[in-house]
């Protein structure tokens, strides 16, 4: 990928990962928006000369409502990233998870899927393209506290592959991003082993413009985590990892 020579939509950029990438394919020369419902990010981006678009992934008529304003604004969109998610500890013995795993379902799958749905004609309309999907390691490597979240990714993950076959022949490419834990939003604070924001971005636009692009853009962090099973350390993981559910208020004092 020439990411240098973009037009990107990036859906969830207005913090964290989505907003550092976004930076970096504008810095690299390539024409970028994002969407995302944070208006005052949203300000901000547009006066870095980013274009900006409100959008919320789990209203089918807002992303209805952004698709037709981006193309508007930019008919050469080539690269459609899918970055909208949250991440959400349920505690599963406590019935009042299952709001917690709708809004999760709902954010990370279905609205990743409401953005594909929307881009899609003008994609394989134009005949080339990339559509680019967010999982996590934890699609890979599942973390307890979190089973909807590591869920939700690992049905993105399946619906990437998916999407890939059904789009083949057609010009438009999927590449499907696996982030580790990086440090956003207080994840160091959470996790110190954390990557920094920095460095997860330089590998990943490094990895991006690799001929031909991989098809699941893996740093070297993210590795021990998608292919745990592979290796043989997937159980032993798994059980380091719940250790992590004494953090659950049911499971204090």
């Amino acid at each position: 990928m020439n990411v240098s020579d973009r037009t990107v939509l990036i859906v969830g950029g207005t913090s964290g990962i989505g907003r550092e990438l976004a930076r970096r394919f504008a810095a690299a020369g390539s024409a970028v928006a994002v969407g995302g419902r944070d208006a005052e990010a949203l300000t901000e981006l547009s006066g870095e000369g980013i274009g900006a678009f409100a959008v919320d992934v789990t209203d089918g008529a807002s992303v209805a409502r952004a698709r037709d304003a981006v193309l508007a604004r930019y008919p050469e969109l080539d690269t459609v990233v899918t970055m909208s998610g949250v991440m959400l500890m349920e505690d599963l013995r406590d019935p009042e998870h299952f709001e917690a795993a709708q809004t999760t379902i709902d954010t990370n799958l279905v609205g990743t899927i409401r953005v594909i749905d929307a881009f899609t004609p003008h994609l394989v309309g134009r005949g080339a393209g990339t559509f680019i999907t967010v999982t996590s390691g934890i699609a890979f490597l599942p973390f307890p506290p979190m089973p909807t979240y590591a869920a939700s990714k690992a049905a993105v993950h399946a619906y990437s592959e998916a999407l890939r076959a059904q789009l083949d022949g057609t010009g438009v490419g999927v590449v499907e991003l696996v982030p580790p834990a990086v440090a956003t939003r207080g994840q160091e604070k959470v996790n110190p082993h954390a990557l920094p924001l920095d460095d997860f971005a330089t590998e990943v636009m490094e990895l991006l413009s690799q001929e031909p692009t991989p098809d699941e853009i893996l740093v070297e962090r993210v590795r021990t985590h998608r292919w745990a099973e592979r290796d043989g350390t997937y159980d032993d993981l798994v059980a380091q990892r719940a250790q992590a559910l004494a953090m659950l208020p049911s499971r204090q004092g």
